[in-house]
């Protein structure tokens, strides 16, 4: 079911140019000591996973350049980068690759 649902988000959310969809990971209910956290004490995620990628930036000479980063991988991403988005009860963001600061592992 998962991966229908990924595909039917595909067709809806095609992101373009230099921009990829992510799906945000969820930040910590609890702090480390057991404090339950309330929701305005919460950090913005900064972490997600892509979901789908554009097709690429175009140089000035009309060349396309495709983008380093690939659907499935897990990123790190600047703090106040992208627009957020919410569909079917998920929240996802939209931003460009340059606010893509690592790729982990």
């Amino acid at each position: 079911m998962q991966t229908y649902y990924l595909r039917r988000l595909f067709h809806l959310l095609k992101p373009l140019g230099d921009r990829v969809v992510i799906e945000l990971v969820k930040s910590e209910e609890k702090t480390a000591s057991g404090i339950v956290l309330p929701d305005s004490a919460k950090e913005k995620p900064q972490e997600g996973k892509i979901v789908a990628v554009g097709t690429g930036r175009v140089l000035e000479s009309g060349e396309r350049v495709a983008l380093e980063v690939a659907a499935g991988d897990r990123i790190i991403f600047s703090k106040y980068a992208g627009t957020e988005v919410k569909y079917e009860g998920t929240e996802y963001l939209i931003l460009r690759e340059s606010d893509i600061l690592a790729v982990i592992g």
